[in-house]
């Protein structure tokens, strides 16, 4: 029998990412994260994995071939963090190229290029916000994958566009083209959530008990709030002012989830569970997040959607 392509997964995360490629057909060798919370979720997710806590800073091509060897690696996928580049961050870098090169933690996509330089994988694809693309950033990502022997592709995907409840618009730069088939509907918010009971502590469906309760006084403004109103409005780059506690129109997509993102349920004064969120990126139910609640948030906001996810192991498979 052939056997199924194997996948390293730097930056993994929670799992969304590998979650898509493991569904789609190919066998996760290896994860990395340095986020104690998310390597267990993944680990307890995708059991047959080598799942590392690792910084990837401190971590070799010799080290990932003496754990996986002796197979050679098939596709390097990864999600380095976006903080450096996007502009919800009130802190980034003025300058694009200081934050590759400069903030640590935006250099840890040259981290990223030099692991994918020695394992030689037939595919990599990475994921990252649209901003790592700005002036000069574009030339410079290319110049550092050239430099380790491999020509690029920059793939803007809408994860609305395959299927994904929630808006998110990101850059997936790889060696091979990417143009999945799109999904030809719109999943709207109460197509995601709608059959879901009422949350609570003995909630069959995992991460779905009740999440944290509002202040009397939000209580009282989240009740009067109209669909696609925010609670509070924080600073992002540049002084602008973005919205969080939405309060989701249940009749259109839900905005774009991050890692800081609480949302207000539609019908009800209060926020979205944890299992509402994972909705919204497309997770099956069967996807268990793990940590303190703020923990769990974050790892579905961070996350690659799943079905995005897995449109894209679809393409990397067809291509292999």
């Amino acid at each position: 029998m052939r056997r199924k392509p194997l996948v390293v997964d730097l930056f993994c995360g929670a799992g969304g990412y590998g979650r898509g490629f493991l569904d789609s057909g190919f066998h996760i060798a290896l994860a990395v994260d340095n986020n104690r919370a998310a390597v267990r979720t993944y680990k307890t997710n995708i059991p047959s994995a080598t799942v590392l806590c690792e910084d990837i800073r401190d971590l070799s091509c010799d080290d990932i071939n003496y754990l996986i060897s002796p197979s050679s690696v098939d596709v390097v996928i990864g999600s380095p963090p976006c903080e450096p580049f996007t502009a919800a961050n009130p802190r980034r870098f003025k300058e694009p190229l200081d934050r590759l090169y400069r903030d640590p933690i935006g250099s840890l996509v040259l981290n990223f290029i030099e692991l994918v330089g020695c394992l030689s994988p037939k595919v990599f694809v990475m994921e990252n916000v649209p901003a790592i693309l700005d002036d000069g950033l574009k030339d410079a990502i290319t110049k550092e994958f050239k430099s380790v022997g491999y020509e690029v592709y920059f793939n803007v995907l809408r994860a609305e566009e395959y299927g994904n409840p929630s808006r998110r618009t990101r850059v997936f730069i790889s060696n091979i083209p990417l143009n999945p088939p799109k999904a030809g509907v719109k999943v709207k918010v109460i197509d995601a959530i709608k059959d879901l009971p009422e949350p609570s502590e003995d909630a069959i469906i995992p991460n779905h008990d009740p999440p944290p309760r509002l202040s009397p006084r939000k209580l009282r403004r989240a009740a009067r709030l109209k669909w696609g109103s925010s609670l509070i409005l924080y600073e992002g780059s540049g002084s602008r002012l973005l919205p969080n506690m939405v309060k989701l129109n249940p009749y259109d997509l839900a905005p774009t989830v991050l890692g800081s993102s609480r949302f207000i349920h539609p019908f009800e004064p209060r926020l979205l569970t944890v299992r509402e969120q994972a909705r919204l990126m497309g997770f099956p139910d069967d996807h268990v997040f793990l940590g303190g609640k703020d923990e769990q948030y974050n790892q579905v906001g961070e996350a690659v959607p799943y079905t995005l996810s897995k449109a894209i192991a679809s393409e990397v498979l067809r291509f292999l």
